[in-house]
């Protein structure tokens, strides 16, 4: 089963990062308040990062060395190639969000 590493932009203007082999389920479950314990001060606003085909261990291994980026790093990341969500995505996401 492939695992994603995925950014979270939040109401507060933080990042958050997961993984999961579902992100959009996981999604789901962070807009429900039953995702992480990270949502109940903030809201999550848009999936701004996508990174796929990794094992387990390696998406855990991802998110940590992301976990410990500097915010610009983290913005760098997000704006680079690796970022597997189009522009267009982003914006969707973000509209959805909304409402």
């Amino acid at each position: 089963m492939s695992w994603q590493v995925y950014i979270i932009r939040c109401s507060d203007g933080s990042l958050y990062t997961g993984i999961s082999n579902d992100v959009e389920r996981r999604w789901q479950q962070h807009v429900d308040r039953r995702g992480a314990k990270y949502f109940r001060g903030r809201k999550p606003v848009a999936v701004v990062y996508l990174e796929g085909a990794h094992d387990r261990s390696g998406a855990s291994r991802r998110e940590a060395a992301i976990k410990r980026l500097q915010r610009p790093e983290k913005e760098h990341l997000i704006a680079s190639s690796t970022n597997e969500l189009s522009a267009i995505t982003q914006l969707e996401s973000q509209i959805y969000a909304r409402q």
